[in-house]
């Protein structure tokens, strides 16, 4: 399982560690992952992303899942988000 955001696409970064003599050694910075249950108010349902903290915070501030996904770009969206993304297009304008 690779360690990116299904939302935002938040993937690992690298940097150094910097000792007080100045000496650098290769590090990773890994994005806060969390395992969340987002509901969807269009479908009725619920999904299961592994998502980080801050898009957690981003879909609370934008409304939802359904308003969230809205906005979102496609090529920073998971598989699974990208199909969910798609049903709920579906059944917004079949409504």
């Amino acid at each position: 399982m690779s360690r990116r955001c299904e939302l935002s696409g938040k993937a690992v970064m690298t940097g150094n560690n910097v000792s007080h003599a100045n000496n650098k050694t290769r590090r990773r910075f890994l994005p806060n992952l969390n395992d969340v249950t987002l509901a969807s108010d269009t479908l009725g349902r619920s999904f299961k992303f592994k998502i980080a903290a801050s898009t957690l915070r981003s879909v609370d501030h934008r409304g939802g899942l359904d308003a969230y996904l809205a906005k979102a770009k496609d090529d920073v969206l998971s598989d699974a988000a990208l199909k969910v993304k798609r049903e709920i297009a579906k059944q917004a304008t079949a409504a």
